[in-house]
């Protein structure tokens, strides 16, 4: 931490199996060779309430001990929780912001599909909840039909997999004599359940190119800002009854009978268009990473903002990068390495301390996920500091 230029922490808070509060920190070390170090930096145990003053204060009685140099720090990326959101007149100016992970998956939730997935849900309990029934459906089916909890992953794989098993579940209710679900009747409802499984299924690739180590945060935008470019995209696609990016639609289509033209376009574009909209409020604060071909003055002006820059320094460093012929020559590889302290310093600055964003709170949500096997119910006497090591091992 000496040795690095800058460094951006990931702050996350959870309860592990005796009802303790961890807050795991982890931290991003960019040198000055512009190469990053990700660690995990301290797991904070906090015995009693966890207010945002308590998170707060527990954490700066740890930079307290640890003389952390604080003037390095350029960024905090939280779950957006409120206990975890706010500042403080002892930090530094830094960027706060949540997670785009979590912020793709809030996204995500505000479709209109409460009417789908409560039927689906519904008719997967039934099977599940007699120990008969699901004997007799894995007799008939092979497989089970696994049912899902609140993530946004499993919601869409739980989607994928009804469809797929719905020719069986209606088979099965017949032949059962179980009370049938006249949904499954349903064309418009089968439609319906075909669009949104297409759609969570593009939403999910998107959830599964975020997550991972080493993510950047311009990495990430770029994901986000590709994902929704595609969604504009396949919504004109549709509204012309083109159905190449929506296969679970095609299908259900062809299943019924009917032709792509008779297909109510519009009632989907709607929903893809709402989807869109919560994108561009919820990652509206990551706007000032995003290039955009603006007036010079304006673009240092955003940058200056952003970095807490000299704008006329900034200007003046963009211009003269306009007209570099030697760089524009060796720009690959190792690009922002060319640019050296004495004629690019502020732009070289921004390049570091990008590089330490953290785009999401990936880290500390594996970190829980490993907390929780290390210990468990049958290790819940394990102390604290047992704990920390094993968990520093573990990731």
């Amino acid at each position: 931490i000496r040795n690095c230029e800058f460094f951006s922490l990931q702050l996350g808070e959870s309860t592990d199996v005796s009802d303790t509060a961890k807050m795991c920190v982890f931290i991003c070390m960019v040198f000055s060779d512009i190469t990053a170090k990700e660690e995990l930096l301290t797991v904070l145990f906090m015995k009693e309430q966890t207010r945002g003053e308590d998170i707060f204060q527990t954490f700066k009685n740890f930079i307290e001990k640890t003389e952390l140099p604080m003037y390095k720090l350029v960024s905090i990326t939280t779950d957006g929780a409120p206990a975890m959101v706010g500042r403080d007149d002892a930090f530094p100016d830094f960027l706060n912001y949540h997670c785009i992970i979590h912020q793709q998956a809030l996204c995500a939730k505000m479709l209109n599909m409460k009417e789908i997935m409560d039927v689906a849900t519904k008719i997967a309990c039934s099977i599940r909840a007699r120990s008969l029934q699901r004997r007799l459906f894995l007799a008939t089916t092979l497989e089970l039909l696994l049912h899902t909890d609140v993530r946004w992953l499993s919601r869409g794989k739980f989607l994928k997999r009804f469809r797929e098993l719905c020719p069986e579940i209606k088979e099965f209710f017949r032949v059962s004599g179980c009370a049938e679900y006249k949904q499954l009747n349903d064309g418009q409802w089968l439609l319906d359940l075909a669009f949104f499984t297409d759609l969570t299924n593009l939403l999910n690739d998107l959830n599964l190119e975020l997550q991972g180590k080493d993510k950047l945060v311009t990495n990430m935008i770029s994901s986000v800002n590709a994902f929704k470019r595609k969604m504009q995209h396949f919504s004109t696609k549709l509204l012309r009854h083109d159905l190449a990016n929506f296969q679970n639609l095609a299908s259900e289509l062809e299943t019924q009978g009917k032709p792509c033209d008779q297909l109510d376009s519009a009632h989907y574009t709607e929903q893809i268009t709402d989807c869109l909209s919560e994108f561009d409020k919820r990652f509206q604060d990551f706007s000032l990473l995003e290039p955009k071909d603006v007036e010079v003055d304006s673009l240092a002006s955003n940058i200056a903002s952003l970095f807490h820059m000299n704008s006329s320094g900034v200007e003046h460093e963009i211009l003269t990068l306009q007209t570099d012929i030697e760089l524009k020559s060796r720009a690959h590889g190792q690009f922002w390495n060319l640019f050296t302290e004495e004629k690019y310093p502020n732009i070289r600055k921004c390049a570091i301390s990008l590089t330490a964003f953290f785009g999401s709170t990936y880290l500390c949500e594996s970190a829980f996920s490993y907390m929780k096997i290390i210990k468990s119910k049958y290790r819940s006497t394990m102390t604290d500091e047992h704990l920390e090591v094993c968990l520093r091992l573990a990731i």
